[in-house]
């Protein structure tokens, strides 16, 4: 072989590995690793984005990530939200666009103790009650202006304590009830010590003012780009078979959760347990956005009185140019 030869065989091999390289693309999650996710570390494990020609990097987040801010900064291509931080930041400016919608049913609830005096919603009257904040506020604030109770610690009212991300609060009664989620704090109740019998749980789902939790949402100009458009197509595609792949496997899920856990807090029988109540929320979702269920969202954050989570009807606030093209 002659140096000319040897020269372009070189180049050609240069061209070619740049022709194969994986698109990246950067996923910001609400929280920390945990089953939660587990859709996206399936499919980062078992090779799904590999096959869609993708080199995703996952980002968790923590009680000190806005995911909204770290979209907003270019931080992050994509990102995991709950649709009422996700259509207040959009008002607010910032035009957050949810592309696929993997999480059908809302797991939020109110978790109280009963020898606090709380059986039904009528008893929240006086009482203080547990809320995290940094946009999880929003479904609780509309739930109460539904029900009529003022949050301004009046007699006739609630008081709202800012919680933090921990149940300290109920076991040590500084709280007749605190935010929970069906697949991760109300689980840290029980293993405080309190039993379910000691317990009354308000879900959202049931009371009627479920919002829509854990879509994934994009920068509006982005989806401009051809692409991006592109890309978010196959990340959504290889998505949802680590999604499903994970309802129908949740143990194995679990552990792939586990080996992505680089803090080494989570447990296996925690994470086992997540993934169960998981795969119960995101049944029944093949990524598409419901648009009732987006419309109930939208509804629920209106009727907020005086002081709605947003005050007008959103325009442009998701899309399903993504899943029509991932999906069929």
């Amino acid at each position: 072989m002659t140096l000319k030869t040897t020269y372009l065989a070189g180049a050609m091999s240069l061209l070619a590995g740049a022709a194969l390289a994986a698109d990246d693309v950067t996923l910001q999650l609400k929280w920390v690793t945990q089953a939660q996710f587990a859709g996206y570390y399936v499919a980062l494990d078992q090779g799904f984005y590999e096959a869609e020609d993708l080199n995703v990097t996952i980002k968790p987040g923590g009680p000190d990530i806005a995911p909204t801010q770290v979209l907003a900064g270019g931080g992050a291509d994509v990102t995991v939200e709950w649709m009422p931080a996700a259509l207040a930041a959009r008002e607010k400016g910032l035009p957050m666009v949810n592309i696929a919608q993997p999480f059908k049913s809302s797991g939020m609830m109110l978790t109280c103790r009963k020898d606090a005096g709380v059986s039904s919603v009528e008893d929240f009257k006086g009482k203080t009650l547990g809320v995290w904040f940094f946009g999880n506020e929003f479904p609780f604030l509309s739930w109460m202006s539904q029900l009529e109770i003022p949050t301004d610690g009046s007699a006739e009212g609630v008081e709202v304590l800012k919680q933090g991300f921990n149940v300290d609060p109920l076991v040590n009664g500084q709280a007749a009830c605190i935010s929970t989620m069906t697949y991760n704090e109300y689980w840290q109740v029980i293993d405080a010590g309190l039993t379910p019998e000691e317990l009354v749980t308000f879900k959202y789902e049931d009371q009627g003012v479920a919002t829509l939790e854990d879509g994934l949402y994009v920068l509006e100009e982005n989806l401009a780009d051809p692409a991006f458009e592109d890309k978010m197509v196959r990340f959504v595609r290889a998505s949802m078979k680590g999604w499903k792949w994970a309802e129908e496997n949740p143990e194995d899920a679990a552990m792939i959760v586990l080996d992505y856990d680089e803090t080494g807090a989570q447990t296996e029988g925690h994470q086992t347990r997540m993934m169960g109540e998981i795969a119960k929320l995101t049944s029944g979702s093949n990524g598409a956005l419901d648009t009732g269920d987006y419309e109930r969202t939208v509804s629920s954050l209106l009727a907020g009185g005086s002081d709605p989570v947003i005050t007008k009807e959103p325009e442009g606030a998701w899309t399903h140019a993504i899943t029509d093209k991932a999906l069929n």
